[in-house]
């Protein structure tokens, strides 16, 4: 548990300061992202490991002061001149604040304004500034930029004959529209702006990460010929045209507004690597909520699309949720993958920020293709045949004819051991005989290097036909079980005759279709909402590329993961906006979530269920929020009430009738519905309490369901909801030491306080994160009189942190000699188990 907890770290680095706390590295010594350990195999097929990126002193700094997105929720409409105005007062807040930061010697200059969706700024702080941030009346709160990655991976390039014959091809439509007249925004890496496929559709779009004019794709600076690819596959899905054999992105008449809010930036190895930040994040939203950047909101777009995933982030509270609100509450529905960490204990799940955000629209991807690639495999030791069965073909590319191989087991890593030392090939012609890594791609390639005629896999289970490599020709690439690889090693170590045959490729009925991928994150969010909210095609969906072939034609090939499920949803909201202009942003969200194809998959996998546009054109009854969390049960005295806003957004009167279901037995549970039936002519809403009570827990951990609001002659719309019956660790701060208990004052020499803050267990078979809300360091005499607060950390991912005790107070003030007390307090992210973990540390000041 302790090498899994070192996995899952998230470290917050800041620099030393004259302060009385300084944040330091932790124990794992260079930032983090978390690892799915339930689902390690699918990471190298949807985007592989994730590097390092440098976290530094970036913070984003909320203030209390609202934005034109919430001012315009209070006056319910707006004048161009008034949107301004509002913006011009939230920037006139931030620098009040900044002047009273200068008051104090700190300056800060910020790396991004923000005024429409909310109203703050991101900048490098200085760690003396967040007590004095956390302390002014102005501020809501200070939160850490994160690192955010694209959620899908690019699959092997295409040729144009095979474009169209590609399975998983975006099945969403809406007959007679195909987005006309609606903008979506497209908040990703750089675009290629010449690609053939999506001509006459993207306009010149806005560069966050760089600053420039264009969001043009960038190529690598320290290899030109590595372009960003992310942003322009997922603008094929959205709007591509005139493809191969008629292929085209779900909406081809809709225009593309692309935002680079995702690049190549320095990695933590010092390397170029493609990410995102939070703060690059919202500066994307602001954008999109304003194209021009006026501070007039009357031209947002109606759809933004984010195509990357902070992972594991799955807070209802920060600065991403706060902004998504914004932009949803200016008519710009957001749609976010849920992320690719694959499944999560019950209490919390993988899903990423900011889909999790309480406003976002979080996209799971199933698979939708109807065969996949099989070979058969024969494993023999001397004449005896001990493995003889169909397997997974990983790649799209098998054998034309049947393979007879030796094996051979490097000792470490495909290509590290391919040549002896009269550089005769081991590898070549042969079988490569490997345990699966995380990053089955990259094993791939090295064994096309090495001239491998096949690459055998052992360990984790990997999907058929969804490991692809531009490099050809390709060896075939197959997964055996671990104990009949290992039998097959023995036998070869011990001097016996083995061989491999591999057979022809052939292609099998795919029995999971329609099933959620193993890869697509799950729920709940932290505050026990569900998410995601819906699920959409995610695997093998065909698309551009950048670049184009030696003869000039368009480059096209498939991806796999989460943003291109988001990618096929956010081009059906192009759809139906178009189809009902009138929709404001929530209807628009409500009718795309609610209108889902209920199935076996739980809410916590899929939501609603798997996206319908058809039943969402039609859809009659919208509903806020989409999805309901009732928390955790509280005991047999135990009740939740919730309240749904639903509104008739037909040209009819409409008879409603409200009823909720569970997947318990329904003795388990009592729901009232306050009212069950309502009666709502047309543009009307109203509100219906949600009710439950549970005198015993039931067997499940998680119990879900759905709140039906049905209207006669008329699709009923689902809203999922989900009941917790496991509290989470109630000890969020765990090893705390402080490496000297009498000190002197010293800046260059603080005393370490280090901490576990947060949790991550095991439930059965599946890893949970417990956050933290909330962590404070509080600082008293030891006779109990509070000085103040040394440092505040918001939304915390489980870790491992280090504060440096300067011997100076909140006030940068030296202490004066005598005893001291840190005292810790950590809250859970669940807003009904509001009690803090406490810790305390004492410790003396000396002359």
């Amino acid at each position: 548990m302790h090498g899994l907890l070192r996995r899952l770290a998230v470290v917050l680095v800041l620099a030393a300061a004259a302060a009385g706390l300084v944040l330091a590295v932790s124990a794992g010594g260079r930032t983090t992202s978390p690892v799915s350990a339930s689902a390690p195999s699918w990471l190298g097929l949807v985007g592989g490991p994730r590097a390092a990126t440098p976290a530094g002193q970036r913070t984003i700094v909320v203030l209390k002061t609202p934005s034109v997105a919430q001012r315009l929720q209070q006056a319910h409409y707006a004048t161009e001149a008034q949107e301004r105005s509002w913006s011009t007062q939230a920037v006139a807040a931030q620098k009040e604040v900044l002047i009273s930061l200068a008051a104090h010697g700190l300056q800060v200059r910020p790396d991004f304004s923000y005024t429409r969706v909310l109203d703050g700024f991101s900048a490098s702080l200085d760690p003396r500034a967040v007590p004095l941030l956390e302390n002014d009346p102005e501020v809501s709160g200070v939160y850490p930029a994160r690192a955010a990655f694209p959620a899908t991976t690019s699959s092997q390039l295409l040729s144009s004959k095979e474009f169209a014959e590609v399975s998983g091809q975006p099945d969403a439509e809406l007959p007679g529209f195909e987005g006309r007249g609606v903008t979506i925004a497209l908040l990703d890496t750089g675009v290629d702006l010449d690609q053939p496929y999506l001509r006459g559709r993207l306009l010149p779009g806005y560069d966050v990460v760089d600053g420039g004019t264009d969001a043009a794709a960038r190529a690598n600076p320290q290899d030109p010929s590595e372009l960003e690819r992310h942003g322009t596959e997922l603008a094929g899905i959205l709007a591509g045209s005139n493809g191969p054999g008629g292929a085209h992105g779900v909406a081809p008449g809709a225009t593309i507004l692309p935002i680079r809010v995702a690049g190549w930036q320095p990695a933590s190895d010092g390397r170029e690597r493609v990410y995102s930040r939070t703060d690059q994040l919202i500066a994307g939203l602001e954008r999109a909520v304003d194209p021009n950047g006026d501070g007039d909101c009357h031209d947002a777009v109606r759809v933004a699309l984010v195509g990357v995933a902070e992972p594991y982030a799955g807070f209802t509270d920060g600065p991403e949720a706060a902004a998504v609100a914004g932009a949803l509450a200016l008519d710009t529905v957001v749609v976010a993958p849920a992320g690719n960490d694959g499944s999560a204990g019950p209490s919390f799940g993988s899903v990423a920020g900011p889909a999790a955000a309480p406003g976002a629209v979080a996209v799971a991807a199933t698979d939708t293709r109807e065969q996949l690639p099989e070979v058969r495999v024969v494993l023999r030791r001397g004449l005896d045949v001990f493995f003889d069965r169909d397997v997974p073909l990983l790649g799209v590319a098998g054998p034309s004819h049947s393979l007879t191989l030796t094996p051979v087991a490097p000792a470490s890593g495909a290509a590290a051991s391919a040549f002896d030392r009269k550089g005769f090939s081991r590898i070549a012609g042969r079988a490569i005989v490997t345990p699966a890594s995380s990053a089955p791609e990259t094993q791939a390639a090295a064994a096309a290097d090495a001239g491998a005629a096949a690459l055998v896999l052992y360990g984790d289970s990997l999907p058929a036909g969804s490991l692809r490599l531009s490099r050809q020709p390709a060896p075939p690439v197959v997964v055996v079980p671990t104990a009949a690889a290992l039998e097959l090693l023995a036998a070869q170590r011990a001097g016996l005759d083995v061989g491999i045959a591999i057979g022809s490729a052939h292609r099998e009925t795919n029995i999971v279709r329609g099933d959620v991928a193993d890869f697509s994150s799950r729920g709940l969010a932290f505050d026990g909402s569900v998410k995601p909210n819906v699920a959409a095609p995610g695997v093998s969906i065909p698309t551009s590329e950048p670049g184009t072939e030696p003869d000039g034609s368009p480059v096209f090939g498939t991806v796999n993961g989460t943003s291109a499920a988001a990618a096929i949803v956010a081009g059906g909201a192009a759809l139906l906006a178009e189809m009902r202009p009138g929709l404001d942003g929530e209807s628009l969200e409500s009718l795309l979530v609610g209108y889902a194809q209920p199935g076996g998959a739980s809410a916590t996998e899929a939501g609603a269920g798997t996206f319908r546009l058809g039943a969402s054109g039609v859809g009659e009854v919208a509903a806020r929020p989409t999805t309901l969390g009732f928390g955790i049960w509280g005991g047999p005295r135990w009740h939740g009430t919730r309240t749904l806003v639903v509104r008739n957004v037909s040209s009819r009167r409409l008879e409603l009738s409200i009823s909720v279901v569970s997947n318990v037995d329904p003795e388990a549970l009592g729901f009232k519905v306050t009212p069950d039936r309502l009666a709502l002519r047309a543009g009307a809403a109203a509100r219906v309490k949600v009710r439950v009570v549970a005198p015993t827990a039931p067997g499940p951990s998680t119990v879900t369901g759905d709140v039906r609001v049905a209207a006669q002659g008329s699709q009923t719309l689902h809203v999922p909801w989900a009941l917790g019956f496991q509290k989470p660790a109630t000890d969020l701060i765990a090893h705390v030491s402080l490496s000297s208990h009498a000190f002197s004052q010293s800046d260059t020499k603080p005393a370490l306080l280090t901490l576990q803050a947060g949790n991550v267990v095991r439930q059965g078979n599946a890893i949970e994160v417990q956050p933290v809300a909330r962590l404070d360091v509080a600082l008293y005499t030891a006779g109990g009189q509070y000085l103040g607060l040394l440092t505040r950390l918001r939304d915390v991912l489980p870790g491992s942190y280090s504060f440096g005790i300067t011997g100076r107070g909140p006030t940068s003030a030296p202490l004066a000699p005598g005893g001291y007390e840190l005292r810790l307090a950590a809250w859970p992210t669940l807003p009904n188990d509001a009690a803090p973990s406490r810790a305390t540390v004492r410790f003396a000041v000396t002359p």
